[in-house]
């Protein structure tokens, strides 16, 4: 693999390739490998990588295994009867003669907020909350001179065991020789400010190994307060601007089937890959249709502009509780509400905003949402997509993180 004045990196916990496609779309990177050990996100980015460079790159860079076997990952595995066989992270990086930077972040749900609501035990039993121990193993292994560690805000406050994630991991990057903020709140980054038309903010973990960067603490305080923010854009995209242009759907008289599949809407093909809306009943197009409509009235006239009305009207449609908001109507004028994983399961909280369609999101406009290439294809059924986009770093994002760090490290 050609990499001449590139930084080299691998890809923990790739997922689909979001934080990757950006990093690699910046120029100033080259990702040697991938690991994710999901099927559908892997399949994902070896056609990505096989369209991008090529079929034997696609077979050798992406490593679907499972992290937490991280001796066998390292090196090299045989004759697994669901990962196959392959080569580990030590030929790759022996072969390409080191890594320079370390990316990725583990799975968020065990940290999430929501995830904590839905969870009968806060999360604190989940063994995700301790995958960073694996993430920090191939940083201990490989040293590289920096890495990047991605995460949803709600680990600042996951204290699983009353014990603070964000302590745990402090101290455990610490003890390995890389210098992080001291306060993570203020790595709290907020990516509407960069160009994703989509309200979502992320932790975003810098590290700088000590003995390659003495004055780390410092770099790192220019990082957070200027490198990064001089990548923002000069103004926030909305929901409407990035889902322009796309073919519009209309409810059905009645359901149909076709091709073994059921809709509720027409056209159900377009000619835009992935654009295609979920199957809904009459009762959630009629919602849908309503709540739309609310959006569009004055003010002090809607119906549904309070949480309590939200809850009320999903308890009165569906004879159901939630601890969590379910209905949400995204605002054309604004960006969207944060596209998670649970999208997989339903659209309840991404309504589409005309009331003339009454349906949720497609893949393609929750990817358009999350900035993916419109070229980016997803493999998989709609449910993988859907959680794979959910789960992904914006690429857009991704881009100009990665620029930021390139920034840093060459001054």
């Amino acid at each position: 693999m050609k990499h001449a004045g590139l930084l080299r990196t691998i890809d923990l916990f790739a997922g689909c390739g979001g934080l990757s496609e950006g990093f690699e779309a910046s120029g100033a990177f080259s990702v040697l490998a991938h690991v994710e050990w999901e099927k559908a996100p892997a399949e994902t980015l070896r056609r990505r990588i096989a369209a991008r460079h090529s079929l034997k790159d696609a077979g050798q860079r992406v490593l679907r295994f499972d992290m937490q076997r991280t001796d066998e990952l390292i090196a090299g595995w045989k004759d697994d009867p669901e990962y196959g066989a392959g080569v580990g992270l030590d030929a790759i990086v022996a072969e390409e003669g080191g890594v320079d930077v370390i990316i990725g972040g583990p799975p968020c749900q065990a940290y999430s907020m929501a995830g904590r609501v839905r969870d009968e035990h806060g999360m604190h039993l989940d063994y995700r909350n301790y995958l960073f121990e694996k993430y920090l193993e191939i940083v201990k292994r490989y040293q590289p001179k920096a890495f990047v560690f991605e995460n949803v805000p709600g680990m600042l406050s996951a204290a699983p065991g009353g014990i603070s994630i964000a302590d745990r991991i402090r101290s455990a990057f610490d003890a390995a020789g890389y210098e992080i903020l001291g306060d993570l709140k203020k790595a709290v980054v907020d990516l509407w400010q960069y160009g994703v038309p989509q309200r979502r903010s992320r932790v975003i973990i810098l590290g700088l190994r000590r003995d390659e960067f003495p004055d780390g603490d410092k770099m790192l305080r220019r990082f957070y307060e200027a490198v990064l923010p001089s990548r923002q854009t000069a103004r926030v995209l909305t929901a409407g601007e990035a889902l322009a242009g796309l073919p519009s759907f209309r409810p059905a008289t009645e359901p149909y089937s076709r091709g073994g599949r059921r809709f509720s809407h027409v056209p159900h093909e377009t000619g835009v890959q992935d654009h295609a809306p979920r199957f809904h009943s009459a009762r959630d197009i009629e919602t849908f249709r309503m709540l739309a409509e609310d959006l569009r009235q004055p003010d002090d006239q809607r119906r549904y502009s309070r949480v309590e009305d939200i809850h009320r009207l999903y308890t009165e449609r569906t004879g159901k509780a939630s601890a969590v908001h379910k209905y949400f109507v995204i605002r054309p004028d604004e960006p969207s509400n944060t596209i998670p994983a649970h999208l997989y399961k339903d659209g309840l909280r991404h309504i589409h905003w005309d009331p003339a369609q009454s349906r949720t999101i497609t893949v393609r406009e929750a990817a358009k949402l999350q900035s993916f290439p419109d070229d980016f294809e997803f493999v998989g059924s709609q449910t993988d997509a859907y959680k794979m986009i959910g789960n992904a770093v914006p690429p857009l994002f991704a881009r100009a993180l990665a620029t930021a760090v390139s920034d840093l490290l060459s001054l």
